[in-house]
């Protein structure tokens, strides 16, 4: 395209400017093998990934695919250097396969690595970490892998830029008999298409917005393939919202699904168990480790899978010979290890950009606003005078945000707000100012339960949260989100505080997710690195100063003549 929004570069970024008219479509194409890393107000920087283009291919999309994109959106000729780079980087996924044999000695279904290039199955074979997982060699296209060791060679060939594609299949598990009652209701095009994805795969990852029912997808997943199942999810609260999900939609019986957590031990046909409680340890061994082989199960279905703690990463390497559905909203993970998700869970099966859900109805729109809060001259001193580590706390607690905070509950009185704060002090305070109860991490389970109970139905029309409301919690008619304060420079938790608001409403309202930002503190910094993901996704931050707040608010259909609107903080 001779003026396309694109511009691919030899260093493997593509710009894209944003204000092109293609620039939506160019974007979610784009977005299927390339990592968003910066997002300024007209320029954003896409980066192409060994990790994305593996993904990509994964999930199905080819070399030609992608260099299709490219050609159809770049404003000059893809370079020759980046088209040969893809080619050679998608090429590399599959040409070692793990897969099960008949080996002489050790009989049919042993575990091995094959590979139709001998090169480079020397290659690996000699690497130091690989090397002790291959027990034998009968030929010289096969490496025996030792019996254990599945999940680790995985891991070990991704590090070394050979992807292998597990072929070795899986245990059936012991058969439970589980069908969607779809009587009232029936699964979404895009929600069968990924059922069906991952159950060609076998395994791997599945992505979709907040709101676009996830859990309904397991439980698709589930109805395929009809087996005892082992739900790991984030927290008591989401583990009952997926048994009564599970309960809703599908044959299961409360006698068949299990909750293992701090409050009951139980294991059944269905089990769901919090990540807390499978990395809990006593006397510095996993004290519920036995769980993963309490039963035969035939799938192990992992809930906010960018959630997945450390030590269940080394849990799931042991669990390869049992098919895992990763679920989430967003494969980005603060730590760098979306790699082990890719290796251990599996690739990314499907993924549905948000704003491609949002045009078919799905979920609901959302504007997003950035609003900016001066620090006064006294705290603008102690701020310059603080060690580093404790700034952010400072410019995020900042009591200026406290006001601002009782402005938007005003304007928005009527609908169902969530006020959200990563420090206790800061929501006590917000609490009090507003009335309003709190949930917490020390809120018992049973007084959250009720609390969000009475804020679905409308008896309570504000609650102030911390960090627990992140996640898997079900609140359709949560309209507006206030975040005063968050994880430094969390994408993903960005995207999942928005997320609570993205289930339709019945009013078909537009919701409004609103950020304080403490200006020019590393809050601001913080702000630029959090609204990655969703800039990547298609939504645009309006940033306001304190002050215009009252009136942006008041007639949100067009902002103050003072606002910018950008993807990102400038």
């Amino acid at each position: 395209m001779a003026d396309g929004p694109l511009i691919v570069q030899s260093d493997r970024t593509v710009l894209l400017e944003v204000a092109h008219p293609d620039a939506e479509t160019a974007r979610h194409e784009l977005a299927i093998f390339a990592e968003l890393e910066r997002a300024p107000e007209h320029i954003h920087t896409y980066r192409i990934t060994r990790l994305g283009l593996w993904n990509a291919r994964a999930a199905g999309h080819d070399a030609d695919d992608m260099l299709a994109t490219l050609d159809r959106w770049s404003r000059f000729p893809v370079p020759p250097s980046v088209a040969l780079d893809i080619r050679e980087t998608v090429g590399r996924y599959g040409r070692l396969v793990i897969e099960r044999a008949d080996v002489a000695g050790l009989g049919a279904g042993t575990l091995v690595l094959r590979s139709t290039d001998q090169a480079v199955l020397a290659e690996v074979a000699r690497n130091k970490r690989i090397q002790p997982l291959l027990v034998g060699h009968p030929s010289p296209d096969v490496y025996v892998v030792d019996a254990w060791a599945r999940g680790h060679i995985k891991q070990e060939l991704l590090k070394v830029g050979w992807p292998a594609e597990d072929l070795a299949g899986y245990t059936p598990g012991t058969p439970h008999p589980i069908d969607l009652d779809e009587s009232e209701w029936s699964l979404r095009p895009y929600q069968r298409q990924a059922v069906d994805t991952f159950t060609e795969g076998g395994s791997g990852v599945v992505v979709l917005p907040c709101g676009a029912g996830k859990t309904l997808v397991g439980a698709g997943a589930m109805a395929e393939t009809k087996t005892t199942t082992l739900i790991l999810v984030t927290n008591t609260v989401s583990a009952r919202q997926w048994r009564d999900e599970l309960l809703r939609r599908t044959s299961l019986t409360p006698d068949e699904i299990g909750e293992y957590s701090g409050q009951a031990k139980e294991v059944k046909p269905v089990t769901i168990a919090t990540y807390q409680i499978l990395t809990a340890k006593r006397k510095g061994q996993y004290a519920h480790l036995a769980l993963l082989d309490a039963l035969d199960w035939g799938l192990i279905v992992y809930d906010e899978v960018h959630l997945l703690p450390a030590p269940v990463f080394k849990l799931t390497a042991d669990l390869q010979a049992r098919r895992r559905l990763g679920l989430t909203a967003t494969l980005v993970r603060e730590d760098g290890r979306e790699g082990d998700v890719f290796s251990l869970i599996g690739p990314k099966r499907f993924d549905a950009p948000w704003k491609e859900i949002e045009a078919q109805g799905f979920i609901a729109p959302a504007a997003c606003y950035e609003v900016r809060v001066d620090l006064p001259a006294d705290q603008r001193l102690e701020y310059a005078a603080s060690a580093d580590d404790q700034r952010y706390r400072l410019a995020a607690t900042a009591p200026a945000k406290v006001g601002v905070v009782r402005a938007l509950v005003g304007r928005h009185r009527g609908e169902r707000i969530l006020v959200i704060g990563q420090y206790l002090d800061q929501i006590d305070v917000l609490a009090e100012a507003l009335g309003a109860p709190k949930i917490t991490g020390a809120t018992p389970v049973d007084e959250r339960e009720e609390l969000y109970r009475a804020f679905r139905e409308g008896t309570i029309d504000v609650l102030v949260v911390s960090k627990v409301a992140n996640f898997s919690i079900d609140l359709p008619e949560a309209s507006v989100a206030i975040q005063v304060s968050g994880s430094f420079g969390s994408r993903q938790e960005e995207a999942q505080r928005l997320g609570r608001l993205l289930r339709p409403k019945e009013s078909g309202r537009t919701a409004s997710f609103y950020t304080l930002i403490a200006r020019d503190t590393v809050d601001q910094d913080f702000a630029q690195n959090r609204q990655r993901f969703l800039a990547e996704q298609g939504y645009s931050y309006t940033i306001l100063d304190a002050e215009q707040v009252a009136e942006v608010v008041a007639d949100r259909i067009g902002a103050p003549k003072s606002a910018r609107t950008s993807a990102g903080s400038p």
